[in-house]
């Protein structure tokens, strides 16, 4: 990824470019709503997003700093489940326009990691820095040993990220195939449904590789052709 004029150096980048556009809501029209808001610089200054895997918590939190780079400001996303981060890594983030930090699950326990997000969640309040932060679980279900940081986590609003339903997955699935230029009709698109992951980004992923195998073979998708694909044949 080339680096934006909003954000400053860090030794992450961001794999993909989500933006809050993309994501596909379905239940959770409310949490994307407040992380459109934040990243805009009003409403809260600070939300907490919560849920399994493959919720989209974090298609929300690179959006919403995409989403802040775009309107000049300096974001920063922190994925605490990379491995080789050290604490001092929040060191003066709170210079930020918006923070963005995932994965907390992944410090839970460790004391001088819970230290150093305690400190600049108090640094990037003092500053008016926004912050959006994310976990696997709701702050008093992550099992910190710092009382006073699960305290702060529970400061503002909370949102529990839920799974698309059938429904959601399936307009999923043809609205991104149509971006590919494909016409995925819907036995084939329920054939997927039936047989492979229904997660957002395993299903995308999929298109993608589908895609590729369509543009190749110069045909539209078809069950056959999918089932290609699943079993990872070209």
């Amino acid at each position: 990824m080339t680096d934006h004029p909003g954000q400053l150096h860090l030794p992450i980048t961001l794999i993909r470019e989500p933006t809050l556009a993309d994501y596909r809501a379905g239940p959770n029209a409310e949490a994307l709503a407040a992380v459109a808001t934040l990243a805009s610089g009003a409403g809260e200054p600070y939300v907490f997003l919560f849920g399994g895997a493959s919720t989209g918590k974090t298609h929300l939190l690179q959006g919403a700093c995409q989403a802040a780079i775009q309107r000049g400001r300096m974001a920063q996303y922190i994925p605490l489940g990379k491995t080789g981060l050290m604490p001092s890594i929040f060191d003066d983030l709170e210079s930020r326009d918006l923070l963005a930090i995932d994965d907390v699950q992944a410090i839970a326990g460790k004391a001088d990691w819970e230290v150093a997000l305690f400190d600049l969640f108090n640094r990037a309040r003092a500053r008016g820095c926004p912050l959006l932060i994310a976990a696997s679980s709701a702050p008093d279900a992550l099992g910190l040993g710092l009382a006073d940081l699960c305290s702060r986590l529970q400061w503002g609003p909370r949102y529990c990220l839920l799974p698309l339903s059938d429904p959601d997955c399936e307009r999923l699935l043809t609205e991104i195939a149509a971006e590919f230029g494909m016409r995925l009709g819907q036995e084939t698109a329920r054939y997927i449904m039936n047989n492979y992951a229904r997660d957002p980004g395993s299903l995308v992923a999929l298109i993608e590789r589908i895609d590729q195998v369509s543009l190749r073979e110069q045909r539209q998708p078809s069950i056959p052709l999918v089932r290609r694909v699943m079993r990872g044949e070209s």
